[in-house]
């Protein structure tokens, strides 16, 4: 039986310092099917010299294009329609896979239950200066649709998603700035049902940094445009409701362990 092949998309945008990370471990997958497509927004650093070294070494699994973009989602929906595997991820420029085996254990969940569209599991979160330590575990395991009207989704960095379901209800909206990835797991998981299967598995480790928890302002932005994905999508809910999501992600964090 032929394996499933997997899509995994970095964006990318001055990426220099971290990208190289990005793509030894997608390199380092033990699964046999992978293609690593990098967007890169027209980087004036050294990440298009880092990607070119490793082209080599890819073998024709690494394929990449740099332009201006308008906005990582935008980026992400170039991705996703270059895109040629049958389950479709994303992995951030400043990540990495936690384990070599990661790809072939979520294989082995789709093949196992061949109807499921989704799967996903859990992520942790290190310092820039110390990769080895981490400093918060988000698990998805307590995540369901009844959850995203207090804000809270499963990690969207270990998310995989059947590329037909692209194709059938469409991508990430470029209109957000910072939550296009909860309005697409809510679109996906509230309105169409989709089939999920969550994987106990650390599947990504993640810098401390990113575009959502950069700062106080970027929360804010975020949880303003959590609210405004809600009432898009017909999910009531409100600002009280929707800051929930801090208290749930600290308390799985103490509670929900590797």
């Amino acid at each position: 039986m032929k394996k499933m092949k997997v899509s995994i998309i970095t964006v990318a945008y001055n990426s220099g310092k971290t990208l190289a990370d990005a793509i030894e471990s997608v390199l380092g997958q033990t699964h046999p099917d992978i293609e690593h497509w990098i967007i890169d927004g027209g980087s004036a650093d050294d990440t298009l010299e880092i990607i070119r070294k490793y082209e080599p070494k890819a073998q024709g699994r690494l394929h990449w294009i740099s332009e201006k973009d308008r906005g990582i989602y935008d980026a992400m929906n170039k991705g996703i329609a270059r895109c040629t595997g049958d389950v479709i991820g994303i992995l951030n420029s400043d990540d990495f896979f936690t384990s070599s085996d990661v790809i072939a254990r979520m294989v082995a969940a789709f093949e196992q239950e061949p109807d499921t569209d989704i799967v996903y599991g859990d992520v942790h979160f290190v310092k820039r200066g110390n990769l080895g330590k981490c400093v918060r575990y988000y698990s998805g395991r307590i995540f369901t649709p009844a959850l995203i009207r207090f804000g809270y989704i499963a990690p969207h960095t270990s998310f995989y998603i059947r590329r037909e379901v692209f194709e059938k209800y469409g991508v990430y909206d470029p209109n957000y700035r910072i939550s296009a990835d909860f309005e697409l797991i809510a679109r996906f998981c509230h309105i169409h049902r989709l089939k999920r299967q969550y994987l106990h598995l650390d599947f990504v480790t993640m810098r401390m940094g990113g575009a959502s928890t950069r700062n106080l302002r970027a929360r804010m932005l975020g949880t303003k445009e959590d609210l405004r994905a809600c009432k898009k999508i017909g999910i009531y809910s409100n600002w009280a409701m929707i800051c929930c999501k801090f208290f749930i992600k600290g308390a799985s964090t103490l509670f929900i362990r590797k």
